[in-house]
């Protein structure tokens, strides 16, 4: 699957404290709800005992998307902080265990599924910024993004005959075969869901025993035509052969080709993006509360001094770290955010974009422009390596922010391409090596200091790349040294507070503070969990 800039980069529109708990657990719950036919009775999740949600399934956000994508909702509907008690009760049994099972990625969910009529099971990870995959549905090896829709067919005879027959009378991006246990099912990826018709002949014909249909679940979806015209930096630079695009029209003609989208949809969707962000800057800035939280409201206190004239002279910086920290405080209280490219760093790349267009009188329509350039550099990002903390430290969400951040503002000022990826470049050399070390185990801190960072730094070098400084390593082999880095680090230092601050006394005291919160009012009944 190519790499979109809505679908991997820039979104999804969500609540909650992390995009690769919250958002990409939600989908996975949605696509299990279609696999059991919208009843659930009960659903078993397990979590392997050497990856990241063991410890972090709670308080980050995964039963939270998990069990209000079970409900069939939105990644930002308001009841999402209480879809664990709205489910149980429904009348559905929950069950949450650890086991020992050796899955190679960190954040795996397994899920066992049971109705009155049918038991399914799933294996899924989050891949970072929202996004999954699902690896398997009842034991069979499939490969499933959310972006098609999806018609599953269990086989009653031979498999193969079957997949010729669906063949021959849809139209179909893919349309393939799996095998598990000596049964057989077909998989159809298409446009729309195989039509009731089809269904109804291959039932009267005895060729298959069940079916289901699972619905997209990203904003943008695949072809089997689908073409990009470059998936690294390297290829767009030549791709432009020295005409000096702006990033944003290269990040344009890009999706375009990505999603089948026209120059206007593109910059439309963006632009909603964007009016989404000043929203919530405006209500962070106004004040939030929540319950279960480290840090409490103090982008308020920020604005107060700024207005007054009390703090030191940092010209836009000052209204960059307003509107950073007024995001951050957002996504802590639960409020809408987008994730850019995760949750965690939801707050650097627009804090930076959108205070330093306020500061430049630019419109909203120039703001999109220029995050659309950051999710090209994203792109980049996402194609070679990973957003997930759980697989790259904050490396990978707060330095590749950074980096798009940084680009995002060259184009702003008008610099030139080869300006936009020279600053994405030093950013992120300048972040290699950050670990993930959330205090009480809550995206808030350090992760406010560290987005705070990452906006100062893409300021910094978007500056500094305008001004004629040396990149010295291009763009896409530091992507590479930060993807090699992650491999070399502890995994005690990747979201998993296992390590770093997240084990001081005082983040444990606090943890256990704010879990004892928890437990006086019903373990999360009240919206608090």
């Amino acid at each position: 699957m190519f790499v979109s800039i809505f679908n991997d980069v820039i979104g999804p529109v969500m609540r909650g404290p992390s995009s690769s708990h919250c958002a990409a657990a939600l989908r996975i719950g949605r696509l299990a709800l279609d696999l059991m036919g919208g009843e659930i009775s009960d659903v078993l999740v397990e979590f392997d005992r050497g990856g990241a949600l063991p410890t972090t399934h709670d308080t980050q956000g995964s039963d939270m998307g998990l069990f209000g994508g079970l409900m069939g909702w939105d990644a930002a509907d308001e009841r999402l902080p209480g879809s664990m008690q709205t489910l149980s009760d429904s009348g559905v049994k929950i069950r949450i265990e650890t086991v020992d099972v050796g899955d190679p990625h960190p954040n795996t969910y397994r899920l066992t599924l049971t109705n009155a009529r049918e038991r399914h099971t799933l294996r899924a990870i989050s891949t970072g910024g929202g996004m999954m995959e699902v690896l398997d549905v009842d034991g069979f090896a499939i490969s499933m993004f959310g972006d098609y829709f999806e018609t599953l067919f269990w086989a009653t005879g031979d498999g193969a005959a079957l997949r010729a027959k669906i063949a021959s009378l849809v139209e179909a991006d893919a349309v393939l075969l799996h095998e598990h246990g000596g049964v057989q099912i077909v998989e159809v990826k298409a446009q729309q869901f195989v039509p009731d018709s089809v269904i109804a002949e291959l039932r009267s014909a005895g060729l298959v025993s069940a079916v289901k249909r699972l619905a997209p679940v990203l904003p943008v979806k695949s072809r089997s035509t689908t073409h990009v015209p470059f998936t690294t930096c390297a290829e767009m630079l030549v791709h432009d052969a020295g005409k000096n695009t702006p990033l944003w029209k290269l990040a344009v003609a890009y999706e375009c080709e990505r999603g089948g989208l026209s120059e206007t949809e593109v910059v439309e969707m963006m632009t909603g993006i964007v009016r989404i962000l000043r929203r919530s800057i405006a209500q962070g800035i106004a004040g939030t509360s929540y319950e279960d939280r480290v840090l409490g409201h103090q982008s308020g206190g920020f604005a107060e001094q700024m207005k007054a004239g009390r703090l030191l002279d940092a010209g836009a910086l000052n209204r960059i770290i307003l509107y950073v920290t007024a995001l951050m405080e957002v996504k802590s209280s639960m409020g809408v955010i987008v994730a850019m490219p995760t949750a965690g760093a939801c707050a650097a790349l627009p804090g930076a974009v959108i205070a330093m267009a306020e500061e430049m009188k630019l419109s909203e329509e120039e703001m999109a422009k220029a995050i659309l350039a950051s999710g090209l550099i994203g792109v980049f990002i996402a194609t070679a390596w990973t957003f997930a903390a759980e697989v790259g430290g904050c490396q990978a969400e707060g330095g590749s922010a950074a980096a798009m951040a940084a680009a995002a503002l060259v184009t702003m000022a008008g610099g030139t391409l080869a300006q936009s990826v020279a600053a994405a470049s030093m950013a992120m050399q300048s972040m290699i090596g950050l670990i993930c070390d959330p205090i009480a185990n809550r995206v808030e801190a350090p992760c406010l200091g560290k987005n705070v960072m990452a906006a100062a730094n893409a300021l910094s070098c978007a500056n500094m790349a305008m001004a004629g400084f040396d990149q010295v390593i291009p763009l896409d082999e530091v992507i590479e040294t930060a993807k090699q880095v992650a491999k070399q680090m502890p995994r005690e230092l990747r979201c998993t507070a296992l390590g770093g601050l997240s084990i001081t006394p005082t983040s444990l005291a606090i943890e256990k503070k704010l879990a004892g919160k928890r437990a006086a009012c019903g373990a999360g009944s009240c919206g608090c969990k």
